[in-house]
């Protein structure tokens, strides 16, 4: 009997010793640095434990899948594990994995919506963005306000369309709200149309209040605006027109041919960004009624049709010199 005890004692002995060596080996591999050379950023699927482990071994995140799933349920008390992209970093530990996994702020990725986009443009750019999901709903032109707009993968394109949306409002009524005194301008809709014409007008910044002056004189003096930006959206019925301005497109009876119909277009022409929505609403001090390209890629402003007449000259000589390869 003594003999016996003694054995099951040793082989007790044995299986502790197995048991504390085999959860030492396990939590010594818990935090060992994992296989991961540089940082990646990986979207984590749905649909359980085994397939998020297969996800970041096939990534090389981990080694050891299931080790991985022991490892998540031992620690299951610490929270679920999330379907997000997340940022991984060289070397980390299955324990920095799964804190990362629990607890960390996923990716945020970022899509810049420029200024001067078309209704058109904006639609093809949040459909072609990357981990953005869902339709894309309709949406008017000049609704969307240019700007940078962070997302996470997975989240939807409905949802960014609306708070591009709600960033327009707000930035036309805080310039609204800041607007000089006696503009021709009866609504903050009327702002945002003109600021879309000096948004497709000018990429010269310092430039924008001087232009939006210019449309602004005319506006009072009952002159048509004349700009060409609104005739090419007529022509090209709302897409980027792809070739010059014609006689026929200047001379086509259409809403939006500011040389045929006097006053604002019916509807802005583009987005307009927040530089241009001030510079509509805080003009410059001129008394400009025309501007022309000077060659140096901004405008040379005149009071007098006469001056303005010398400018169109000179701009026409640089365009005769260009084409002649002086």
């Amino acid at each position: 009997m003594r003999r016996f005890l003694r054995i099951a004692g040793a082989a007790f002995a044995a299986l502790a010793f197995l048991a504390a060596a085999g959860a030492g080996w396990a939590w010594h591999r818990f935090q060992s640095p994992g296989p991961l050379v540089e940082q990646a950023q990986l979207v984590i699927p749905r649909g359980g434990t085994e397939a998020i482990a297969a996800a970041l071994r096939r990534a090389g995140v981990i080694e050891e899948p299931r080790l991985f799933t022991l490892a998540t349920l031992a620690t299951r008390g610490d929270g679920p594990l999330r379907a997000a992209e997340f940022a991984f970093p060289p070397g980390a530990s299955m324990a920095q994995v799964l804190d990362i996994l629990r607890t960390a702020r996923p990716v945020q990725r970022r899509v810049t919506i420029p200024e001067g986009l078309t209704a058109r443009q904006i639609a093809a750019l949040l459909t072609r963005t990357e981990g953005l999901t869902g339709e894309l709903p309709a949406f008017a032109e000049g609704a969307v306000l240019p700007e940078t707009y962070a997302y996470s993968w997975g989240d939807d394109r409905s949802g960014l369309l609306r708070r591009a949306e709600s960033a327009m409002l707000q930035a036309l009524s805080e310039a609204w709200s800041a607007r000089a005194g006696n503009l021709p301008l009866a609504t903050p809709r009327e702002a945002l149309v003109l600021a879309s014409i000096v948004e497709r007008e000018t990429s010269v910044a310092e430039e924008r209040p001087r232009v939006a002056a210019v449309f602004l004189n005319r506006l009072r003096a009952g002159m048509p605006l004349q700009s060409d930006p609104t005739v090419a959206y007529a022509a090209a019925d709302g897409a980027p027109l792809d070739r010059p301005l014609s006689r026929a497109d200047l001379d086509r009876d259409h809403p939006f041919n500011t040389y045929k119909v006097r006053g604002l277009p019916p509807a802005p022409i583009a987005a307009p960004g927040l530089a241009a929505l001030r510079a509509v609403t805080r003009p410059a001090a001129t008394e400009d009624l025309y501007f022309v390209a000077d060659g140096s890629g901004g405008h040379a402003f005149a009071r007098t049709l006469e001056e303005h007449n010398r400018n169109v000259a000179r701009w026409r000589e640089i365009e005769r010199r260009r084409g002649a390869g002086l």
